[in-house]
């Protein structure tokens, strides 16, 4: 007793002595009131910050530091375009991957088939995308049983799905697997334009089954009886899914109409024309004629595999990840949405090269599809993204300096927004803009479209999914290279 009473004492005067310990630490990083009238007393409201007391008080903060300079130097011409067939609109969901995925292979099958409009459905994919991440997340909850919830791997599963957001490789699982279908086929819903409600409901209903897996474990039930719990629980998803986006079809007739080889003035329109197409044109009046019509009978896939005929895996994901060395070949674990799918995977170069990839692609009449973060310096009533076009450190008469390297890491800019690659304007060889389709409706932009100077590429843009026979062969090799394998906190990620 008396020797269980001296260590009682010893652990007590150490915990005391940490307390204290502790507590001056934190006295001295507080902010104390010495601090504060220290601030208090160096203030002085000097004629600026006056001005800009009253102007901000009062006034958008947007449009005060709205750059006049650049909206003088702007305009929209380019050397080289990509020819486009309308603007789609992702509403208010986060699907922006899957409009620019889709909307970078619809070009070439309106050019293939000769079709005067075609749109991909978006909701299609989005469905098998939910369905899938569902299923990766109760894989996850099976995988990690044994884990804490305080597992750091175990808390980015946790806090993730199923939300709407998704990368190149997520799209391409998806494509491969489930195939594609034209967009009146499953036409988008309430839910899949406003989709903050149903993700709420699915987040909520996979936490709960996740409670129920672990207390299956916990109480010894088996692998086998885990997996069978799982399926009935992806029954239920899908059953929520199909309330709100339609249940996807196994197969489907389409009818199109074809051109005909004397009706190529499309081809000659001008750019004038063409934007005017950008219109809705399902609120025109149907005029097609039952024998000037096409009609297949035929499922997703095949669909995929016949008529849009592309091979997703002649297809590079090339990166400007400044966090890392460049010509090396990264993998971020466990950034599928598939269970069995790919992780994002990822040759890493100078933005040079990137920018001439790109180049040759677009000379090639051929889109693809880009992801950035337009947090930054971009204006949709203006359609402009450009380095500096908000003047927020002349209106605060401060300085922000971070490089784009120093911004990932400090978790100040993410890969947030996918869009296509549509256009370039080159003076001496070199970009100075490049024209951006965006899947944000034509009543934002330029009718739809951006113009991205390329000091905004530089700093904003983080990759492009570029056909292979666009990259140069030293830089094709590094993908035979064996991947470093990146966390799933990684900054690209």
């Amino acid at each position: 007793m008396k020797t269980s009473s001296w260590f009682e004492g010893v652990l007590l005067l150490l915990c005391t002595f940490c307390l204290s310990v502790c507590s001056a630490w934190a006295d001295e990083g507080a902010l104390s009131p010495e601090v504060i009238r220290q601030i208090q007393a160096d203030f002085s409201m000097d004629a600026h910050t006056r001005a800009m007391y009253n102007s901000i008080t009062s006034n958008d903060i947007k449009k005060l530091a709205l750059n006049r300079d650049v909206l003088r130097q702007h305009n929209e011409f380019f050397s080289d375009k990509v020819k486009v067939k309308g603007i789609t609109n992702q509403k208010s969901s986060g699907r922006c991957w899957l409009f620019a995925a889709l909307n970078s292979l619809r070009p070439g099958v309106i050019v293939k088939h000769k079709l005067g409009e075609f749109e991909f459905s978006q909701n299609y994919l989005a469905f098998w995308d939910k369905m899938e991440k569902a299923n990766t997340f109760l894989q996850y909850m099976i995988d990690y049983r044994d884990r804490g919830l305080m597992d750091r791997e175990m808390v980015m599963i946790l806090r993730g799905e199923p939300g709407d957001g998704g990368y190149w490789e997520n799209f391409a699982d998806l494509a491969t697997k489930y195939g594609v279908v034209p967009k009146n086929v499953m036409p988008e819903t309430n839910s899949s334009q406003n989709t903050k409600m149903m993700n709420k409901v699915l987040y909520q209903k996979l936490r709960s089954d996740a409670v129920k897996l672990h207390k299956m474990h916990r109480a010894s039930k088996g692998v086998s009886d885990l997996t069978a719990a799982k399926q009935t629980m992806l029954a239920e998803v899908y059953r929520i899914l199909v309330m709100n986006l339609g249940e996807p079809p196994q197969e489907f007739t389409w009818r199109y109409k074809a051109k005909k080889d004397s009706d190529k003035k499309d081809d000659e329109d001008t750019e004038d024309k063409e934007e005017e197409e950008n219109e809705d044109e399902s609120e025109k009046e149907d005029t097609v004629d039952r024998d000037e019509t096409q009609q297949i009978t035929t499922t997703p896939k095949s669909f995929f595999e016949d008529f849009v005929g592309v091979n997703l895996n002649d297809y590079i994901n090339i990166f400007n990840d400044t966090t890392k060395d460049y010509r090396k070949h990264y993998q971020i674990c466990m950034s599928r949405n598939c269970y069995d799918g790919q992780d994002i995977d990822y040759i890493n170069v100078e933005i040079e090269i990137l920018k001439q990839i790109a180049i040759r692609s677009i000379q090639d009449g051929v889109p693809m599809l880009f992801a950035a973060d337009v947090s930054y310096d971009q204006s949709s009533d203006h359609g402009i993204m450009a380095d500096n076009l908000y003047d927020y450190q002349s209106i605060y008469n401060t300085k922000i300096n971070l490089t784009k390297a120093e911004r990932a890491l400090y978790r100040s800019s993410v890969r947030n927004h996918g869009m296509t690659l549509v256009g370039v304007d080159l003076k001496k060889q070199k970009p100075i803009k490049w024209r951006v389709e965006n899947s944000w409706g034509t009543d934002r932009g330029s009718k739809g479209y951006w113009v991205m100077y390329d000091n905004w590429f530089d700093l904003h843009v983080y990759n492009i999914i570029v056909h292979k026979k666009y990259v140069p062969d030293e830089v094709l090799k590094i993908k035979e290279e064996p991947a470093i394998i990146l966390p799933p906190w990684d900054p690209m990620l």
